[in-house]
């Protein structure tokens, strides 16, 4: 796992100085938009696509987006 991943024609990655946020570009990291803040999951600490989702470790447990990381649900 890894606080950024490459997923398609976007990096989707963890803030590094706001972890609640998570942010993604289009432009190979030249400049970054916000796609997601909020601390309800607590904080984010890894990321990792498995093809069909993103995977995200916070410290609040285990979720997943299937949108790119536009919304997270818990796992189990």
């Amino acid at each position: 796992m890894g606080q950024m991943i490459n997923r398609g024609k976007e990096l989707i990655r963890i803030n590094p100085g706001n972890s609640n946020k998570i942010e993604y570009s289009t432009n190979d990291g030249r400049s970054w938009n916000t796609r997601y803040s909020s601390s309800s999951q607590g904080d984010f600490t890894d990321l990792v696509d498995n093809g069909k989702e993103i995977l995200a470790t916070a410290s609040k447990g285990l979720y997943y987006s299937t949108n790119d990381g536009r919304s997270w649900s818990k796992r189990g």
